[in-house]
C-alpha cells in the first residue's frame, strides 16, 4: 500500500532520494508519486498549487515522469 505523505517538506526529502517521481495530473489537481527502494509515497497537490510545487519537485527529484492531461 502507498504512504500518503502531508507535509510538502518531508515529501521533498523523500523525492530526493527516490529511484522516480511520477506526476499525474487531473482536471482538479493531480498527484505526485515517489518510489524508492522500500515504499510508494504519494503527495496529494491542488489545481491552484500544482505548478509551483512540480517545479520544486522537478529540482529535487533524479528521474521525473509526467502522466496524464496536458496543461
Amino acid at each position: 500500500m502507498p504512504v500518503e505523505i502531508k507535509d510538502l517538506n518531508k515529501f521533498l526529502e523523500i523525492a530526493s532520494r527516490a529511484v522516480e517521481c511520477r506526476v499525474v495530473r487531473k482536471d482538479d489537481g493531480g498527484k505526485i508519486k515517489a518510489r524508492t527502494r522500500r515504499y510508494l509515497y504519494t503527495y496529494v497537490v491542488s489545481k491552484e498549487n500544482f505548478d509551483e510545487i512540480l517545479e520544486k519537485i522537478k529540482e529535487v527529484c533524479k528521474n521525473l515522469i509526467e502522466i496524464g492531461a496536458e496543461k
